[in-house]
């Protein structure tokens, strides 16, 4: 068989059409071209490789937006009575739920995280002021770091919420939490309450 007619050889598993290596989360995921629709949140969403940092990070004032938003999920993830401090297992939760969404909508896992937070992060909030006594509540825009905080945080409840003490494993709900959040579907828990929390902002302006 001539030179030319030998078949190429398939490229390794991380590398481009270059052939150059790409480093992929959890060994499976592109980071390269993730789309951002909100500017406003989007240098606070970083996606990096990296999923565990080892907390190097924590004793840095707001160095947390350098944190990959995989890994700030996996952490927020940990802080329930049950999963705290166990990080290997909040991963593995996380690695589940990726591949059961790539299976279900056939689309890059961190793409819909990526969405989901955006979707999830409620723009108005509502603060106590207090005039003579009376206290009184008043609409105040949220900072774009606060709303991924709070983004994160709903994401992480509706998890809670619908996994423990039932027969839906955390990965699975985890996946329908992303998928709806990222499809703003209303009866998912992150997207519900952030249209409460924005609803009674907008009563209070």
């Amino acid at each position: 068989m001539a030179a030319e007619d030998q078949p190429e050889p398939d490229k390794p598993a991380g590398t481009d059409e270059e052939g150059t290596a790409v480093a992929e989360l959890f060994g499976e995921w592109d980071i390269t071209n993730i789309e951002y629709e909100d500017p406003s949140t989007e240098r606070y969403i970083t996606v990096t490789p990296v999923a565990h940092t080892m907390g190097r990070h924590a004793s840095k004032q707001f160095q947390k937006s350098e944190v990959s938003i995989v890994e700030r999920l996996i952490n927020r993830l940990m802080q329930t009575e049950e999963n705290t401090g166990k990080k290997q297992k909040a991963m593995q939760i996380t690695r589940d739920a990726f591949q059961k969404i790539h299976d279900r909508t056939d689309e890059n896992p961190v793409q819909v995280l990526v969405t989901a937070v955006e979707n999830a992060a409620p723009r108005e909030e509502t603060v106590r002021l207090k005039y003579g006594g009376i206290s009184v509540p008043k609409a105040v825009d949220v900072a774009p770091q606060r709303r991924v905080d709070q983004a994160l945080k709903y994401i992480a409840e509706g998890v809670q919420s619908s996994s423990f003490k039932t027969s839906t494993d955390a990965s699975e709900a985890l996946a329908s939490q992303l998928v709806g959040a990222a499809n703003y579907d209303v009866q998912t828990y992150a997207i519900n309450q952030k249209e409460e929390k924005e609803r009674v902002a907008a009563a209070a302006r």
